[in-house]
């Protein structure tokens, strides 16, 4: 048992999951492996955005199959239990698992790196096996040879976790990017003593590997193979079954709604079109019995501008779409994520979809959620190379204590800056262009209120209402008109009785005590002015 080869940590780790009270079971991808490992020199990548689940799920795979010590603890409870070539592979394998993202101590290059892996990986493979003479001078490659060569029976599983870390170290150079695709290629490639190799990543192999490098992976993304895609991320059905246990235990007090859930965390799509949810803030959530923003930072790639900073002007009008929840076309090409310069409108969008702030289907791109959506509202703020978007952001807590307040002169002035801006959203060929503008006049009212945009209410769909989270403060029902009038906008408010949807059920306690606004927001086109009206219901 060392550190790599047959290590215990994953078991451990593994273990350690599973007794939490929102583990959620997905060893059934053990299934899928069986085969894979029987017929030998198989090779998967696994390329999912942080934090769905990449690590947990090698940790399974490793501590499965690994012979270090007995899971049966652990896989017994388990579905994959009841599977035929459960008893067949369940600690029945040499496991070669290295987490790629541990660094030495004051490590500044390739070499005390790559140095550190290959040293604690000749020393497991003396101790493994101390009958072999290993030379210690030799290539890993040719020790592992060697040990196959003696003991032919003998094949390795390889668990690979965040394989493409080293790649984004600012100490690593192209010619050392070109070293460790050839240390993994002369490791891994058609190798006798290779059962399977399991990989994870977040970006795909195709960028870093033009030629034939790595050629032998069958890779797996989000986007691009569905194959796989249920156990990365949390499906309706899966978050259905933790809500449940949410209940059991919070009898009282309960501060998270289902409805939360799926606001707050869902969005994200496989290849097939189902849904997933971030599994993280989902557990963080129900455990501490809190929807709130759980999408930490840890580094340059967790934040959203350093994927627009190199070119602004290709997607600041689509940002300001996608703030108001408004599908933008887009050709995403997860390969070009992988670029260190992001230039492009296709480079900055695939990057930003294959690390998780924004989803693609259908050929269509947006912010999945609203603990997305408040990091994107964040970076508006406070970026003022955003230009006009940044300048109109920064006028939405004018606007809003203007439309409380019903002043509706300071309201239509706020606007017409907008026009002054001469912003091309402001071209205003659809309600959507307007609805992105209001949306982002409004930016700072999500601080103070739950906003749905084309919300049920009524007997039809209102723009936007705005819900406050102090239910005694005022709701806002917010209706949008080009080459109409604000009065218009508000007497459809009133005949399509989109208050009905803040009034709640027949019988039931009023929910929002505070005055329902009615406000009506127009755009001439031909004389290219705003007005607003703000009545009380």
């Amino acid at each position: 048992m060392g550190i790599y080869v047959n290590s215990k940590t994953a078991y451990t780790l593994y273990k350690s999951e599973t007794v939490k009270p929102f583990f959620v079971d997905k060893s059934m991808i053990l299934k899928e492996l069986f085969s894979l490992a029987e017929e030998g020199n198989n090779y998967l990548c696994i390329t999912r955005p942080r934090r769905f689940g990449k690590t947990v799920m090698a940790n399974l795979i490793a501590s499965f199959f690994s012979k270090g010590c007995s899971s049966e603890d652990i896989f017994s409870k388990l579905m994959i239990s009841c599977e035929s070539g459960y008893e067949k592979h369940l600690n029945k394998h040499t496991v070669i698992h290295i987490t790629f993202n541990d660094l030495p101590r004051r490590c500044n290059s390739y070499e005390q790196y790559i140095d550190r892996i290959e040293e604690i990986l000749i020393t497991d493979l003396k101790r493994e096996y101390p009958e072999i003479l290993i030379n210690e001078q030799q290539a890993l490659w040719d020790i592992l040879l060697g040990i196959h060569a003696e003991k032919p029976e003998e094949k390795f599983i390889f668990v690979f976790d965040e394989w493409d870390f080293i790649l984004h170290q600012k100490f690593v150079n192209q010619q050392d990017k070109a070293s460790y695709l050839s240390f993994l290629r002369n490791l891994l490639k058609d190798r006798p003593y290779i059962s399977l190799v399991y990989m994870t990543g977040i970006l795909p192999i195709a960028k870093y590997s033009s030629g034939s490098e790595l050629n032998m992976f069958a890779e797996f993304t989000m986007t691009g193979e569905q194959r796989f895609s249920e156990y990365f991320g949390f499906t309706d059905a899966e978050v259905d079954l933790l809500y449940e246990r949410y209940l059991k235990d919070h009898t009282s007090e309960r501060q998270v709604s289902r409805a939360d859930l799926r606001t707050w965390y869902d969005g994200y799509h496989t290849r097939g079109g189902d849904r997933l949810y971030n599994p993280r803030s989902i557990v963080l959530a129900l455990a501490n019995n809190n929807t709130g923003n759980y999408w930490t930072s840890s580094g340059p790639y967790d934040e959203i501008f350093y994927y627009i900073e190199n070119n602004i002007g290709a997607v600041r009008e689509d940002l300001a779409l996608m703030m108001a929840e408004i599908p933008v076309h887009a050709k995403i090409q997860e390969y070009a994520a992988a670029s260190m310069n992001l230039q492009t409108r296709e480079e900055i969008f695939s990057a930003m979809v294959v690390y998780g702030f924004l989803t693609y289907e259908n050929g269509t791109i947006m912010i999945p959620n609203k603990e997305l959506m408040d990091k994107f509202a964040d970076m508006l703020m406070k970026e003022a190379s955003l230009g006009y978007v940044y300048r109109l952001a920064k006028e939405s807590d004018k606007m809003l204590k203007a439309t409380l307040a019903g002043d509706v002169k300071t309201m239509s002035q706020i606007l017409e800056f907008a026009h002054d801006t001469e912003a091309p959203l402001l071209s205003y060929n659809s309600e959507a262009e307007l609805t992105a503008l209001v949306n982002l006049v409004f930016l700072s009212a999500r601080d103070y209120y739950r906003i749905e945009r084309e919300d049920k209410a009524g007997i039809g769909y209102v723009d936007f209402m705005f819900y406050p989270k102090k239910t005694n403060e005022d709701a806002i029902i917010l209706e949008l008109k080009v080459d109409h009038t604000p009065e218009e906008a508000i007497q459809q408010i009133k005949d399509k009785k989109y208050a009905l949807r803040l009034k709640g059920k027949l019988g039931e306690e009023l929910v929002y005590t505070g005055r329902v606004l009615a406000v009506g927001i127009s755009y001439d086109k031909k004389n290219k002015r705003h007005a607003c009206k703000v009545e009380v219901l």
